[in-house]
């Protein structure tokens, strides 16, 4: 892969950003809005339990990282979704930009997108509420690289969907992370879920960062293999969304897809 193309990349979504600074709001509005939403709730919880329980910690931590998951994924499809929206996407690659190099531009964006995110959502989060992700060691760096990957690869096969299916299914897109925290036991353990759930959720990656975060909480320590099958997964989940949107991809050249490309839904 060469530098300058993801650079290309990485330089238009600036400019589109600094061109229309509306378009910063969703990257920390949501989850400030989310934040301070949850932090009174854990409040109000802490209050009810009289001290006996501080939900701060599992509610609200809860809540900080599957945003961060949920920025992680839509950064990547909003960035696709904006050369499908301006009609550039045939205009990108009328030039000797490869589909890798667009990929890697699209997840260097999401990780500069998130980054503003997470850090006000921490930010938000310690001052107004005291939470305090220390207590979670350096183990908060794997489990912020399990959803990560997680989400980029979320981000990815989105994308594709949208690729194959034309832009009118980009509504397909925005309800994928709230479909699946059910699965994953963002607030519960999955013990609590019926056989055929939890049998979904063992194979998402986020399943076992929220099964080690609740376990670090509660004073003990999380699985190593649990830990590390979260990452082989996340890992597995990536390189089968790049190849699903390579194949999308050159059906959508095979077929004049790409060139038909319009605001209609195309079969």
């Amino acid at each position: 892969m060469r530098a300058r193309p993801i650079a290309g990349i990485l330089l238009r979504q600036f400019y589109l950003i600094r061109g229309s600074p509306v378009r910063a709001l969703p990257m920390f509005a949501w989850v400030a809005i989310d934040i301070v939403m949850w932090g009174f709730i854990t409040r109000y919880l802490n209050t009810m339990s009289a001290g006996r329980f501080n939900y701060v910690p599992t509610l609200l931590g809860a809540v900080l990282l599957w945003d961060f998951f949920t920025r992680i994924m839509q950064g990547v499809s909003t960035a696709f979704l904006e050369d499908v929206w301006s009609r550039n996407f045939l205009n990108l690659f009328a030039t000797p930009l490869t589909t890798p190099e667009y990929i890697t531009g699209l997840v260097l964006t999401s990780i500069g997108t998130s980054a503003v995110g997470l850090l006000v959502m921490l930010v938000l989060a310690s001052a107004a509420f005291g939470l305090s992700f220390f207590s979670l060691g350096l183990m908060l760096i794997p489990f912020l690289l399990v959803l990560f990957g997680f989400g980029i690869a979320l981000g990815i096969f989105a994308s594709a969907l949208v690729l194959r299916l034309g832009p009118a299914s980009e509504w397909l897109v925005w309800p994928m992370p709230a479909l699946l925290s059910p699965f994953v036991g963002v607030f519960y353990p999955l013990s609590t879920l019926p056989h055929w759930m939890r049998g979904v959720g063992l194979l998402l990656p986020p399943s076992y960062v929220f099964q080690g975060m609740r376990a670090i909480l509660a004073g003990q320590p999380p699985s190593a293999g649990n830990l590390a099958l979260a990452a082989a997964l996340a890992l597995l989940d990536v390189v089968l969304a790049g190849y699903f949107f390579a194949r999308v991809f050159r059906y959508a050249l095979r077929t004049g897809l790409l060139a038909r490309y319009s605001a209609e839904s195309v079969s």
